[in-house]
């Protein structure tokens, strides 16, 4: 993948289109999220990249929400971004707000956490830890079920994004879990960076 923009530089333009710290979050979120990914499907070697696609996902969802995944396109290309970083960031609104279709696994992955790292982000919050680190799948199944909690977050993407990739349902969100532990001190740490 070619990457003309360092991490910096895609940090900076985030922050330009976003400044709500819950679309931050989201952002660091699923970039850490994405490299965990990147790591254990044998991605290492471009786990940054994998990385940069998740910090720089919703980019225009802030600011141009009706424009979600179109506008994307338009801020990446002037800022430099190449056409697979793109295509990339583009895909995850596939069927949704646009018909870029996920094709490389880092896509899939993308299409499928989006939603799933939010659904357990807003499950964490619910539990006496306010933390990840002690949610277990049988009860983030619970939640999937009940349509009423955090349900902006879509089950037939996540679904559908699980199919994507031929893994159960159980698979991604177990896994999904794991990578969302790994981050979520560092990302607090981040966020109160932010904050203050």
């Amino acid at each position: 993948m070619t990457m003309p923009l360092t991490r910096e530089e895609a940090w900076s333009l985030l922050r330009q289109y976003n400044q709500e710290t819950f679309h931050l979050q989201h952002a660091l979120t699923v970039e850490s999220v994405m490299r965990w990914y990147a790591e254990k499907l044998g991605y290492a070697n471009d786990s940054l990249d994998w990385g940069m696609v998740g910090l720089l996902h919703d980019i225009d969802f802030e600011q141009y929400p009706d424009q979600h995944c179109i506008k994307a396109a338009e801020i990446l290309k002037s800022a430099g971004a190449g056409d697979d970083l793109i295509h990339a960031v583009c895909s995850h609104g596939y069927g949704l707000t646009c018909d870029v279709k996920p094709e490389h696994p880092m896509e899939k992955v993308l299409f499928a956490v989006d939603e799933l790292t939010g659904l357990i982000g807003a499950a964490a919050k619910m539990r006496p830890s306010q933390s990840v680190q002690d949610m277990e799948l049988s009860s983030l199944k619970k939640k999937f079920k009940d349509k009423k909690f955090a349900a902006g977050c879509s089950r037939d993407v996540i679904k559908k994004g699980a199919e994507m990739l031929d893994w159960s349902l159980d698979e991604l969100m177990e896994q999904t879990i794991f990578a969302m532990r790994s981050c979520e001190q560092r990302i607090q740490e981040e966020m109160k960076k932010i904050s203050a």
